[in-house]
């Protein structure tokens, strides 16, 4: 994103919208200006702020003029009363921070928007995760502290590692030179995203050893981490497999997604050819 200096007026609106804090008012020029390493493309500032196009010239002058008699000319807050949001051509890797930060992008390896994964929240009709195995989406990032990809490759190597089985359909995977490794593109790994999932899965004996080296990793990085799990309930609609791992681990658990199991399978082929468990010999 670009702020056309020629427009900017300093009122200060846009620096309240960036998620990331990466927008103030440089005083040498007096104009808003963007710190482009902290920027992740999400588009708030030029979305989020209604864009009126009053002349630049004649608003200094007039907040100029009620300087002089200690009053304040101020548009509203949701306002950038000139316009001066131009968005750039972004180009290879810096566009990958727009993938990841916007959430009406979709991204091209999955064509699903925001952060390009639909997780297990479809996992009555795609069946990622089966009997005997447990899905985990490890979240980096949030608001105002976002996360790079050096961070995310840290994390995917050491559970690499640990032989878990990365989800194909997630565009962390798709950005992998080697998925065996967890080994991202080496001309990302400085850009920056306002959040990101890595999925993985194994099998339920493995739960508390994953979990512990989730934990581990997550010391090292200079971002927050949150963890999802997923499983299958039995024929009643409980879990009780994995949830006493989590609890002895000193998870307090809350069921977030159920599928109840209303899908409509459309790919049973393909489904019924992927039922063996990970990690199952052949």
């Amino acid at each position: 994103m670009y702020i056309n200096p020629n427009k900017c007026v300093a009122c200060g609106n846009c620096t309240y919208v960036c998620p990331m804090g990466a927008i103030y008012i440089d005083p040498s020029i007096n104009r808003a200006t963007i710190n482009l390493d902290e920027c992740v493309e999400c588009y708030a500032c030029y979305n989020g702020l209604s864009q009126e196009h009053l002349n630049p010239t004649f608003v200094r002058a007039l907040r100029r003029l009620f300087q002089i008699f200690r009053l304040r000319f101020d548009p509203e807050p949701d306002v950038c009363p000139t316009a001066a949001f131009e968005p750039d051509k972004l180009e290879w890797p810096r566009v990958v921070r727009r993938a990841f930060s916007d959430p009406r992008v979709p991204h091209e390896s999955t064509g699903v928007q925001g952060r390009g994964t639909e997780e297990v929240k479809t996992n009555d009709v795609t069946g990622r995760v089966k009997v005997g195995e447990v899905g985990f989406t490890v979240e980096f990032g949030r608001p105002g502290v976002g996360v790079r990809f050096w961070e995310i490759e840290r994390m995917a190597m050491a559970l690499a590692e640990m032989g878990v089985s990365f989800e194909q359909k997630n565009p962390i995977t798709s950005l992998m030179t080697d998925p065996a490794k967890g080994k991202l593109r080496d001309d990302i790994l400085q850009e920056k995203v306002l959040s990101a999932i890595l999925e993985i899965k194994t099998t339920v004996d493995r739960t508390e050893a994953i979990i512990q080296k989730i934990r581990e990793v997550e010391k090292t990085l200079d971002t927050v981490v949150a963890l999802g799990v997923g499983t299958r309930c039995d024929e009643h609609g409980e879990e009780n497999v994995v949830a006493p791992i989590l609890e002895k681990l000193g998870y307090q658990l809350h069921r977030a997604k159920t599928n109840v199991g209303l899908g409509r399978v459309t790919n049973q082929p393909a489904l019924a050819a992927s039922q063996e468990p990970v990690g199952a010999s052949k």
